[in-house]
């Protein structure tokens, strides 16, 4: 069984595989100094014979990894980027600056869904990835997700209130917090829908445009122009980096 682990700003969401199959998914918060209960809670009855990391935060990727060699006495653990190198051609200006998770997911997409793609992940930041009809990695657009948003509103105003993130009740807010909630969910399925539509003007009007992330479910059905929701792609990309090696 393979243990891919998706290090991000808000979570950290772990992942078993038996062979192509996702056999269990469980997320902990990424805000933490050790791991190691959470980490026995969520592999217990498992045997893990090989770790992959995808990280954006390196201090809890050496937290982490240490745990995680103690709890697995030291079976093979990889980092992606350090460790093992995503296998797709990256056009970006400075190609270190895109973070790894985006190229696990462009890898990901392309094989199990073909290119052009376009990739969409909400999770603490909203990231669009574009993927050329060569499988090339062209670049993207990277925003402020729908919870730093939200806060934001709060903190940055004086009668703004501190809000959970949640469906709106109607889309002309007739109070604060739906008002809120209404600007919030509209207008980020507005913006998906614009970009990817401008988005497909130049890789081609086929490009798929594939749905992740934490709050990919919350999002979705109020965007026109999301072909495929893969809550997983993170996950699956690493398992198939796994596989590969």
């Amino acid at each position: 069984m393979i243990l891919a682990v998706d290090i991000g700003n808000t979570n950290i969401t772990l992942g078993i595989f038996k062979d192509s199959r996702l056999v269990k998914r469980s997320a902990i918060p990424t805000a933490g100094e050790n791991y190691s209960y959470q980490l026995k809670q969520v592999l217990r009855g498992y045997d893990i014979c090989y770790t992959i990391i995808c990280s954006v935060v390196p201090l809890t990727t050496r937290k982490l990894a240490r745990d995680l060699k103690i709890l697995l006495k030291n079976k093979p653990l990889y980092i992606v980027g350090k460790d093992i190198k995503v296998p797709v051609r990256n056009l970006y200006r400075s190609p270190r600056q895109v973070g790894q998770d985006r190229l696990v997911n462009a890898y990901a997409g392309v094989i199990l869904y073909g290119a052009p793609l376009i990739v969409v992940d909400f999770g603490t930041a909203v990231t669009f990835d574009v993927i050329s009809r060569k499988k090339e990695y062209l670049g993207g657009m990277i925003i402020p997700g729908l919870r730093i948003s939200l806060e934001a509103l709060n903190q940055r105003t004086a009668l703004l209130p501190k809000i959970k993130l949640s469906q709106p009740q109607e889309f002309i807010g007739r109070d604060t917090r739906n008002s809120m909630l209404s600007g919030i969910i509209y207008g980020f399925a507005a913006l998906t829908d614009d970009l990817a539509s401008r988005i497909r003007k130049k890789i081609g009007r086929r490009a798929l445009l594939v749905g992740t992330g934490g709050n990919i479910k919350l999002i979705a059905k109020y965007c026109r122009k999301i072909d495929k929701i893969d809550q997983d792609l993170t996950l699956q990309g690493l398992n198939l980096l796994a596989r590969r090696e």
